[in-house]
């Protein structure tokens, strides 16, 4: 009798240890998306920023009275994530687009320090993508494998969504091996 609740309480530690060691793996996922989500608003919030004083600028040089209206209302809206991504590349596109064609518009040091400063922001989001995509793909592995799906069941973890395609494709090729 003794033996047999020796052998149920060692059971019992060694699920209970286990269940720990995966919370403790998603947490420390959950941590790392929620941190890359954080510093991603900030540089969202700086990029809506440099495009909005970009597009004053253009606006006065070449005398236009709409150019990239759009932004107005990303600081209205309450998009998501990767809504916000798409849009702010959209935007990054037309003032690109703008630059292009009128070449007359480099010659003025403001905006040649905003277009440096849109370089350096776009670097650091892609930076953090890359960081948040990477901890989605160990999160998504988690909520996909045994016995770590169990805890993702009973914490009801569900996978989360890439910032771009080409890293869904790669998990979703590794998730069929």
């Amino acid at each position: 009798m003794l033996y047999t609740i020796l052998a149920i309480v060692i059971v019992i530690s060694i699920i209970l240890m286990i269940i720990t060691f995966f919370y403790n793996k998603f947490s420390f996922a959950i941590i790392k998306i929620e941190e890359a989500e954080s510093n991603i608003d900030v540089l969202f919030e700086k990029k809506i920023d440099l495009l909005e004083r970009a597009r004053q600028i253009v606006k006065k040089e070449l005398k236009l009275k709409e150019f990239m209206d759009d932004i107005e209302f990303l600081n209205e809206t309450t998009i998501n994530h990767f809504e916000m991504n798409n849009s702010l590349k959209t935007l990054h596109n037309e003032f690109n687009k703008i630059l292009d064609e009128y070449e007359k518009l480099y010659k003025s040091e403001a905006l040649a320090t905003i277009i440096e400063e849109l370089n350096a922001n776009d670097e650091a989001i892609l930076g953090l993508t890359k960081f948040y995509n990477d901890n989605v793909v160990i999160f998504n592995q988690l909520v996909g494998s045994f016995p770590s799906n169990i805890v993702a069941l009973l914490w009801k973890y569900k996978k989360k969504e890439f910032y771009n395609n080409e890293k869904k494709e790669m998990y979703e090729i590794l998730n069929e091996k």
